[in-house]
């Protein structure tokens, strides 16, 4: 109820206060599992996504933000997942929940780059979003946004209105469960497939792919769904 009265409140008006454009809606698809992986530019890139989706959109939080009386109430009214940044057993805790969110049928929202990328270009995604994928059997659609760090950059606390802002929805992707022998997919096909994805979000939104992972500086692990990271991590496999 909370999360379908807020966006009811802030639809109009992030669409007055910015200039607002969503392509490709039509390959969300309207029910199932389903993972939105999505480039990271802006803190706002987790309000924008989900203004241009109809479906809920759930993202992994990290846990400070239910610390704080200022925010505490906003992510727990939107039923977001807290993930402590730490590791450990809450880490594990937030991956079950976000298996859970995809094995109720629902809309997870995810930055595969696990941070937010400063200078522009697109970096190494990790292979959570793959394994998620394969254990859940959810649909993998690729988001480009485009215009929201020009709105609010890194370290801005205040967005800068009129800007647009464009959100483009890819076509689905659909990853194989296992080897077909039955055995579990090895590492090698993980990387092949989350590298997939981040290449259909590099050629909508136009950024320049990089080979390397993005740096895990706290200090760049500020918005929602950055916080994600270590969720990728617990998922990941080297390489």
């Amino acid at each position: 109820m909370a999360y379908w009265a807020l966006k009811i409140l802030l639809t109009p008006l992030l669409r007055i206060a910015f200039s607002v454009r969503a392509v490709g809606r039509a390959n969300v698809p309207r029910s199932g599992p389903v993972i939105l992986a999505s480039n990271h530019r802006s803190f706002i890139d987790s309000i924008f996504m989900p203004l241009c989706v109809r479906r809920r959109v759930t993202f992994v939080a990290k846990a400070e933000y239910f610390e704080s009386w200022k925010t505490a109430w906003l992510f727990r009214a939107l039923g977001m997942i807290p993930l402590d940044r730490e590791g450990g057993s809450a880490s594990e805790r937030a991956l079950v929940a976000a298996r859970r969110v995809l094995a109720d049928g629902g809309v997870l929202g995810i930055y595969p780059e696990g941070t937010r990328s400063r200078d522009g270009r697109l970096y190494k995604g990790h292979t959570g979003v793959a394994r998620l994928a394969l254990d859940t059997g959810a649909v993998v659609v690729p988001v480009a946004q485009s215009g929201t760090a020009e709105a609010q950059p890194i370290g801005v606390l205040i967005p800068k209105l009129g800007k647009k802002v464009t959100v483009e929805f890819g076509c689905p992707i659909t990853l194989a469960g296992q080897s077909p022998d039955g055995t579990p997919v090895a590492a090698s096909e993980l990387r092949r497939m989350s590298d997939q994805v981040m290449s259909a979000i590099a050629a909508m939104s136009g950024q320049e792919q990089v080979g390397a992972y993005a740096r895990h500086d706290r200090e760049r692990l500020s918005a929602p769904g950055s916080e994600a990271e270590p969720l990728l991590l617990v998922a990941d496999t080297p390489g």
